[in-house]
């Protein structure tokens, strides 16, 4: 790693950050334009099993982008370069309510850039949970409706000390966690007010959610994921994601910014997209859908 890379990070980052990026980064060694600035999470460090718990996992068909007759459909994506299989977790625990279960695994997921937990149920069953930051094999964890306020442990809103930071929260009872999933993330229950809590989101958004809806304590884990650098693009290309093209650099029929000669300007006074519609500021969100009116604060 060259020593301008190393000072930019020291520089950039806070001091937490630099202390995680220390801890669980590996620096990969020069040997060629594509390895010199790559940085990358060192797995290793963290994960404490090799394979995965067979009865949990599921064999997904290759079918990304594509239509039934193999045509792209959706732009810049494709199947990943290597084979996956889909880990079957268990984002509600309601219906393990009540019953304690201890931290077997924290294991790699190729699906999320979250890690995933492998727990056993006092009752002998095992299952796959989200890994909250800081959480270790043998920590016991528990959904319950009065639980203590500990790491892992999923409570409902309403019972939840305002200031704590939460995951895996459900948008109505029962749903499971839909909300803040990835790798770092984590929303702040700032209070209760009637039957809703106010959550603050990662994006800054403030809205509400129903009190009886439930989320987890803590934050999601592997939260060095946002200091890497992959280097090159074929490491892009492995996890799935293939070139992204400029719409200037397209034809005519491709783009509305297509055509001309050389690096011709845009051509058209609104910015659009590649079927002409206007974006690059216009709001997005239905107006007049429900959800609307338990938006606080809009996100920045």
């Amino acid at each position: 790693m060259n020593l301008g890379l190393f000072f930019d990070i020291i520089i950039s980052r806070s001091p937490i950050e630099f202390s995680i990026f220390i801890m669980v980064t590996k620096i990969i060694k020069s040997r060629g334009p594509g390895k010199r600035v790559a940085v990358l999470v060192d797995k290793k460090k963290i994960i404490t099993a090799e394979e995965p718990y067979k009865p949990l996992l599921v064999s997904l068909k290759k079918r990304t982008a594509r239509n039934v007759y193999g045509r792209i459909t959706t732009r810049f994506r494709a199947n990943p370069y290597h084979r996956r299989l889909y880990r079957l977790i268990d984002f509600s625990r309601l219906d393990k309510k009540g019953i304690p279960a201890k931290v077997e695994t924290i294991e790699y997921d190729p699906n999320r850039t979250a890690l995933i937990m492998l727990v056993c149920y006092q009752d002998g069953e095992r299952r796959y949970h989200l890994a909250p930051e800081g959480i270790k094999v043998g920590d016991e964890i528990i959904c319950a409706e009065e639980g203590e306020m500990k790491i892992g442990n999923r409570l409902p809103l309403k019972n939840i000390t305002p200031g704590t930071e939460i995951f895996e929260i459900e948008l109505m009872p029962g749903s499971g966690g839909k909300l803040i999933r990835s790798a770092g993330s984590f929303g702040i229950l700032m209070g209760i007010e009637g039957n809703y809590a106010l959550i603050k989101m990662p994006s800054g958004e403030i809205r509400k959610i129903h009190k009886e809806c439930y989320a987890t304590v803590g934050r999601v884990s592997n939260s060095a994921h946002r200091l890497q650098r992959l280097g090159k693009a074929g490491r892009n290309v492995w996890q799935g994601r293939r070139p992204r093209v400029r719409g200037s650099a397209m034809t005519p029929r491709d783009h509305p910014y297509g055509g001309g000669e050389g690096k011709a300007p845009r051509g058209t006074r609104k910015p659009k997209d590649k079927w002409g519609n206007v974006t690059g500021g216009r709001k997005t969100r239905n107006p007049r859908k429900p959800y609307q009116k338990l938006i606080i604060q809009r996100r920045k």
